[in-house]
């Protein structure tokens, strides 16, 4: 787990100044390219895809994967907590001689900084399991409801855990995940924040389920994790064009 405390947190420190340069809205292009990076590069495992924690020089996993974890780590944990979890591990571990630090040490101090069961969770599937996700609209209707638009987005959603050879078993998912209507597809073109109506978390359980979003102007686009925060098997299906309804 070396390349996690060195090769994953400097693609995280690149990422964050992306972040402040670019704004959040601008990151998605990036993250997609990381995950599909990161998926592309699993395919072609000659031995055994290891966790984040005990990753061995696979670049594929460090910095591909890495970035996709870090970032939703600080969007679920807030970026000031992961801040000072990674300050207080520099502090800890700067210029230290033998016994060195380990990637155990890091996810220690991350620990420290989640305050709910679900966050320790989240840790777990993020740094210590090889965990992917299947998030997918389905079906996407708005309609016009007084002065606003009413969008109704069918979702589809699992989440599976793998082992180093790849074979999948399916794990309960009851998380929430970043749900949003656009007037521009996320990640492309000269997509802004002034494209984003909505973009909220909402209750997501494994299977289908219908999710009701406001905006107070027409959308175009609806997405589940639009802007690819989470390691999904499939991406480009995370966000659908919003028909309007008949009714």
């Amino acid at each position: 787990g070396a390349t996690l405390t060195s090769e994953t947190l400097a693609q995280y420190s690149a990422l964050m100044v992306m972040k402040k340069l670019y704004g959040p809205d601008k990151i998605r292009r990036f993250l997609k390219y990381e995950l599909d990076s990161y998926l592309s590069g699993r395919k072609g495992e000659a031995v055994e895809e290891l966790s984040l924690e005990r990753v061995e020089n696979q670049g594929y996993i460090h910095y591909r994967k890495g970035a996709v974890v870090m970032y939703l780590l600080q969007e679920q944990l807030g970026e000031a907590a992961v801040n000072r979890a990674l300050s207080r591990f520099v502090a800890k571990h700067r210029f230290a001689g033998p016994p060195y630090l380990r990637s155990t040490d890091l996810l220690a101090e991350l620990r420290k900084e989640a305050r709910t069961p679900e966050q320790q969770q989240l840790i777990t599937d993020l740094f210590q399991r090889i965990t992917l996700y299947d998030l997918k609209v389905t079906d996407a209707v708005t309609r016009r409801t007084g002065n606003d638009w009413t969008t109704t987005l069918t979702v589809a959603a699992d989440k599976f855990f793998a082992n180093g050879k790849g074979a999948e078993t399916k794990a309960a998912l009851a998380e929430p995940i970043e749900m949003g209507l656009f007037t521009g597809r996320p990640g492309l073109g000269a997509f802004s924040e002034k494209n984003v109506l909505v973009l909220e978390r909402k209750p997501v359980r494994s299977g289908v389920q219908r999710i009701t979003l406001r905006s107070k102007v027409k959308p175009t686009f609806a997405g589940v994790d639009p802007y690819n925060f989470r390691v999904d098997r499939i991406s480009d299906d995370n966000v659908k064009d919003v028909t309007a309804s008949s009714q």
